[in-house]
């Protein structure tokens, strides 16, 4: 079954590139500009159908595909090229990746979630037996607002929220309608008795179940999709403060390597494909946002050259060069790709190292 994995894991990482390369197409096809060639996978090409001014293709490696537009890479006379369009439709454009892929996860979290019976929510219904209350002010019919500064929108939050840190905790909950701070609360993660008998690492915390219906799913899985936003923030601050390091990173060897793993640790086929689309879910937000990050030759680094150019038209009636923005965007795309070499030569290390 592990080859099945890696096969699905491929698929779905091609999947989400491909997706994203769509929201650039459309929103291409939208906003009026030419597209020369719309592809799904990349590689030699197997198919191809020339639809008005557009190719259509179907390439050998499922691996993703990509959206080619006039004035995209060179400067173009073409009225409808990129090149030529305005502000706010390359804004559009640019963001139109990322839009689908926050979307695509969205809908993957939304079509897993409307099988559920009941929700639940942050409200505490009670708490494990192995739970110490003497030295907890929570008290059962609180609602978990936020644990040290940061919101809680699922129950779920709680445990990732208490693994950031050890010792003690500023907890903020909604009692009989009156916000409450709970300082210095010394909540652990633990071994603790669920309401099933059966023990887990948690919280030690029970929280309350509602009705599970249009509403209660549609806004549960929204809050899931911001969710996975936060979890990137917040890898990408530890990042930053040292508190994680290169074996924490992932390229596309460790993520076809997590996708097996999760697939293969599962009970059932059936629990199998949920765990790897909720973890293509997680995939497809984290391509989102990190997508949008304002490093060159990513869209983000599109759409900060692309304000930088709208404040110095303002200021100074001129926009900066091209060839500078060629040239960092060159030199991003160098620095990435190495980035990502070493990302991937460290995932083969720790797979077969």
């Amino acid at each position: 079954m592990t080859i099945v994995y890696i096969l699905a894991a491929i698929l779905i990482f091609g999947v989400l590139i491909a997706v994203h390369e769509f929201g650039h197409f459309a929103a291409a096809k939208l906003c009026g500009v030419r597209v020369n060639e719309f592809s799904i996978g990349m590689g030699p090409l197997i198919w191809h159908k020339e639809t008005g001014e557009t190719q259509y293709s179907f390439r050998l490696l499922p691996i993703g595909g990509f959206c080619a537009m006039e004035g995209e890479d060179e400067t173009s006379e073409d009225a409808r090229s990129l090149n030529r369009q305005g502000f706010f439709r390359k804004l559009v454009i640019f963001a139109a990746g990322s839009f689908m892929n926050f979307l695509a996860g969205f809908l993957i979290i939304l079509a897993l979630n409307s099988g559920l019976d009941t929700v639940a929510t942050t409200q505490v219904a009670g708490f494990a037996p192995e739970f110490d209350q003497s030295v907890s002010g929570l008290q059962a019919g609180d609602i978990i607002h936020s644990i040290d500064g940061e919101r809680v929108y699922l129950f779920s939050d709680v445990d990732l929220l208490l693994s950031l840190s050890s010792g003690t905790h500023d907890i903020v909950v909604l009692r009989d309608g009156e916000k409450v701070t709970l300082e210095d609360e010394s909540l652990t993660l633990g071994i603790y008795t669920g309401v099933d008998g059966s023990t887990y690492r948690g919280g030690g915390i029970y929280s309350t179940g509602v009705e599970a219906n249009l509403w209660t799913i549609l806004r549960t899985s929204w809050l899931n999709t911001i969710d996975f936003v936060r979890i990137v923030r917040l890898s990408l601050q530890m990042l930053v403060t040292g508190e994680a390091g290169m074996d924490d990173l992932s390229g596309p060897v460790g993520i076809v390597s997590t996708i097996t793993q999760v697939g293969t640790a599962s009970e059932t086929i059936g629990a199998a494909v949920e765990n790897i689309l909720y973890f293509g879910a997680m995939l497809a937000v984290n391509l989102a946002v990190m997508n949008m990050l304002p490093i060159p030759a990513l869209d983000g680094g599109k759409i900060f050259f692309l304000i930088i150019d709208e404040i110095t038209m303002k200021l100074f009636r001129k926009k900066i060069p091209e060839k500078y923005e060629t040239a960092v965007n060159t030199a991003g795309f160098v620095a990435l790709m190495g980035f990502m070499l070493l990302v991937t030569f460290h995932d083969v290390f720790k797979l077969f190292g």
